[in-house]
């Protein structure tokens, strides 16, 4: 939903979607679909908290300010950000700022969160949790994540990998086949 496609469509959720103007489109990546980018797009001016609530505070009828401080918090604790609440983006580091992006995504708990590169700029304990805590979120609250990664650490956890080279799906590991492994 951030591009329009040169031909066909595509439905999302069960609905048409390849047809709707920006507003409709942002509409449906606010409520039903969290990014996490590999760049972060956090907002240079604003502090960890209202990154993270931003997509929230976007919504037509964003729920009240205390019981949205209280989940933005819970979240925080959840992807280790405690400590750095009232730090802004450019205070933190690559990792710290990965975790924001993160936190930014689940935040509207949405069905889908689509991750590129989701522990790039994290250390291999914080990888660990981060992927325990989207296991944790698939298993109870059903939300679906579709990682693009390299890691292995991520295609170890996953319930299906799909490998695509020069473009197209192909059968098993390209990289693998490429090397004689």
């Amino acid at each position: 939903c951030l591009d329009r496609p040169s031909s066909g469509a595509y439905k999302f959720d069960g609905q048409e979607v390849s047809d709707r103007d920006f507003d409709k489109l942002a509409s449906v990546r606010n409520e039903k679909i969290g990014i996490i980018f590999q760049s972060f797009n956090l907002i240079p001016v604003l502090n960890v908290i209202e990154n993270v609530e931003f997509p929230c505070l976007m919504r037509r009828n964003p729920e009240p300010t205390a019981s949205l401080r209280a989940r933005v918090h819970k979240l925080c604790e959840d992807v280790g950000l405690g400590p750095y609440l009232k730090h802004r983006p450019d205070e933190l580091s690559g990792g710290q700022r990965q975790r924001v992006a993160i936190a930014r995504a689940l935040i509207t708990q949405p069905e889908l969160v689509l991750a590129d590169e989701p522990t790039a700029n994290l250390d291999s304990k914080t990888s660990e949790q981060i992927i325990d805590l989207m296991q944790r979120l698939n298993q109870q609250m059903g939300v679906t994540f579709l990682f693009s990664t390299h890691d292995p650490r991520v295609m170890q956890h996953a319930k299906r990998v799909v490998y695509i080279a020069d473009g197209k799906i192909v059968e098993g590991n390209p990289v693998a086949a490429a090397s004689g492994h």
